[in-house]
């Protein structure tokens, strides 16, 4: 058998361990760059050692293949033989640790995915936080101006509502669930009389006049929730009595438990004291057109009755029994006379004379006529009469005879007193263009229950014989004829002070045109 050469074989051995090395090493060189590339990338730091490792197993290879074949070629298979044991043994553990390597790739791929996974769930949650806290800035940076905004929103709300609290005419308050007066403005102070220091001390139970409103109102706003145009009756400090119209609402907590409630209140005392006089003005016309009737009827009897009890008087005299008979006649028929003429004033049946006079001159009349009878009695009159007074238009009698009426009403207020002052004053309104006369007397004052009722027909507090109860619906009669009003205090309120006495404020229209003649004195 011929042997076949060996050439080849040794040339390709040789060839091939010189290109193991040189990929090896260029391998190497690859994976270098991809770490310098991307250093925090795993695998191509794996890579990296994988390439190591082989580089060294394939020097170690290429050099025993090459070593071994300069040997034997040189004739050195002795020490050939002396270092094979040596080169396999390294080639060995060299193919163990690639091998070894290999093993782990696996392991290192999953735990750098693991890695990747859990660097990309920071990497999300910090792109999160980087939005938040961009949101955060955002929000940092207006916050100041959110704040301001919302501030002045409050602030406009706080005004608007601290000026309706503050400025409003009506009564505005607020009640805890113990019926305590927790806040209340000022106008409702006014209204009660009362100071601010007395607000703390306050209760609903100091300002209700009837326990029966106050217990209605409660049971109200507790089962309903609210109380609207409720009319009812509140005490002043001073113990005197105002109508009002109140409304509230209740306030609650978050369980709905009743905590507290609101509410407003308006005057009604005026409204109500004009609608009592509109009601009597009307009483008073349906009366005087009866009145008119009933005097027509009875003045011709009276006349008869009085001329024949006149006609018999001639014949006897008047010590006889007969005589004196006749002159109780004649007395008691002059004063059914009397009192039908009074009716007819009240009727306004007779003529008004109509001309350009002045009230200061009216009141000096009338007090020429009064003021000695009142001066007996230690009554004083004070003077407080405008000397630039417009003239008015009327009838200057029967204007004398209605203070007339009223200075003898503030006489008897003060007779059983001992005495007392008398105020009368004129003045000009300029705002009204009316002139205003106002007799004020320091009397006991008239009652509230009789105040409503003082100017009724026949309506009198005097005793049998001093008053027929037609003074002051004569008076009343007069001043509306004249186109004026007649407003009445009792007590009398003077500088925010309530007291004692009773005024008369007569107010009549100016005359359209002033006669030349007319001159003030």
């Amino acid at each position: 058998m011929n042997s076949l050469p060996m050439l080849p074989a040794i040339i390709v051995d040789m060839a091939g361990s010189f290109i193991i090395i040189l990929l090896s090493f260029l391998s190497l060189r690859y994976a270098w760059l991809l770490i310098r590339k991307q250093p925090e990338n795993f695998l191509w730091g794996f890579l990296f050692y994988f390439c190591l490792t082989l580089v060294c197993f394939s020097v170690s290879r290429a050099v025993g293949h090459l070593l071994k074949q300069i040997l034997l070629i040189s004739g050195n298979q002795g020490q050939w033989h002396v270092l094979a044991p040596y080169s396999g043994g390294f080639n060995t553990l060299l193919m163990i640790s690639l091998a070894a390597v290999s093993i782990y790739y696996h392991k290192g791929i999953e735990g750098y995915h693991a890695i990747q996974q859990k660097a990309r769930s920071l990497r999300d949650a910090n792109a999160q936080l980087e939005v938040s806290a961009d949101k955060l800035l955002k929000l940092n940076l207006n916050l100041e101006g959110i704040v301001e905004r919302r501030t002045k929103k409050l602030s406009a709300s706080e005004k608007k509502f601290r000026n309706f609290f503050i400025n409003s005419k009506d009564m505005v308050y607020f009640c805890d669930s113990a019926n305590k007066l927790v806040t209340m403005n000022n106008s409702g102070m006014e209204m009660l009389g009362y100071s601010m220091e007395d607000e703390p001390k306050l209760q609903l139970q100091d300002i209700f006049c009837n326990r029966e409103d106050l217990d209605n109102y409660l049971e109200t706003i507790i089962a309903v929730g609210f109380v609207e145009d409720l009319e009812v009756e509140f005490i002043r400090a001073d113990g005197t009595v105002i109508y009002v119209l109140l409304s509230a609402t209740a306030i609650y907590d978050d369980k709905r438990e009743f905590i507290a409630c609101e509410g407003i209140a308006k005057d009604l005392t005026r409204v109500r004291t004009m609608m009592e006089q509109l009601a009597s003005s009307e009483k008073m016309a349906s009366v005087g057109q009866m009145a008119a009737g009933v005097a027509h009827e009875i003045n011709t009897p009276l006349g008869v009755i009085l001329g024949y009890s006149q006609l018999m008087m001639d014949d006897f005299t008047p010590e006889s029994e007969e005589g004196q008979s006749l002159q109780v006649i004649e007395r008691q028929a002059k004063a059914c006379r009397k009192i039908v003429a009074d009716l007819l004033k009240f009727s306004r049946q007779s003529e008004s004379a109509r001309e350009n006079i002045l009230l200061n001159e009216v009141m000096e009349d009338v007090l020429a006529v009064t003021e000695h009878s009142l001066n007996m009695d230690h009554i004083h009159i004070h003077r407080d009469l405008d000397k630039n007074m417009p003239a008015i238009v009327g009838d200057a009698e029967k204007l004398r005879q209605v203070f007339i009426n009223f200075i003898n009403n503030a006489h008897h207020a003060m007779e059983e007193q001992g005495g007392g002052e008398i105020f009368l004053s004129c003045h000009y309104e300029e705002e009204t263009n009316r002139v205003v006369a106002t007799i004020r007397d320091t009397g006991h004052g008239i009652p509230g229950d009789v105040l409503a009722k003082i100017f009724d027909p026949f309506f009198t507090t005097k005793s049998v014989g001093k008053g027929t109860g037609l003074g002051l619906s004569v008076s009343y009669g007069i001043i509306q004829e004249h186109g004026g009003v007649i407003e009445v205090e009792s007590p009398v309120t003077i500088k925010g002070d309530n007291i004692a006495g009773t005024a008369f404020h007569v107010k009549l229209p100016v005359a359209l045109r002033e006669t030349a003649s007319v001159t003030n004195t």
